[in-house]
């Protein structure tokens, strides 16, 4: 049994639903799992867990700046237990992109960052048109129509493998 933090970053979210779902798995190892809102984790206490993952979504191709400055701020402590991390976004619907070496977000991300997790995964994240506003919509529709993804303004498509989320969780469990 371990104490596992996770630290979450969503948009819309499908990524805060993803770390539901991993809760509910490493539960089920024997786990106590606490989530937390990346706004409000410089208030956490890090050490205080046995295991610590980090799960952030994509908004127009990047992380949100404070999924960076978490990182910096606790490079040292990441590094010296059980850590992991995870990127929620809609390139990974395509299957040739759903793993780290094959999305270029999770790519660049790890490229840019200090810390080097040795468990990272990237899950589908979901699509919502009609919980957008007019210009995240049409913007995110002029995306998809360039990837050749769904432009139907009344989709709500959730494209997110939820065993491949399950067996992330029994990873962490695992570590």
């Amino acid at each position: 049994m371990s104490s596992i933090l996770i630290i979450y970053s969503t948009t819309d979210g499908q990524t805060l639903k993803i770390c539901q779902r991993l809760q509910s798995v490493m539960h089920s190892c024997g786990d106590t799992v606490t989530l937390v809102d990346i706004n409000d984790a410089p208030g956490a206490d890090l050490s205080a867990y046995d295991k610590i993952v980090i799960g952030a979504s994509i908004r127009y191709g990047k992380h949100r700046p404070a999924v960076y400055s978490l990182i910096k701020n606790n490079q040292l402590l990441l590094a010296s237990r059980p850590s992991a991390f995870f990127s929620v976004n809609v390139v990974a619907r395509k299957p040739d992109k759903r793993q780290p070496d094959t999305n270029p977000y999770v790519r660049k991300f790890l490229r840019q960052i200090s810390w080097k997790p040795k468990n990272v995964a990237v899950f589908a994240g979901r699509i919502d048109y009609q919980r957008y506003g007019f210009w995240d919509r049409n913007i995110i529709r002029l995306i998809m129509w360039i990837t050749k993804g769904p432009t139907d303004p009344m989709a709500n498509i959730e494209f997110t493998d939820w065993n491949q989320v399950e067996a992330f969780g029994r990873l962490i469990s695992e570590l």
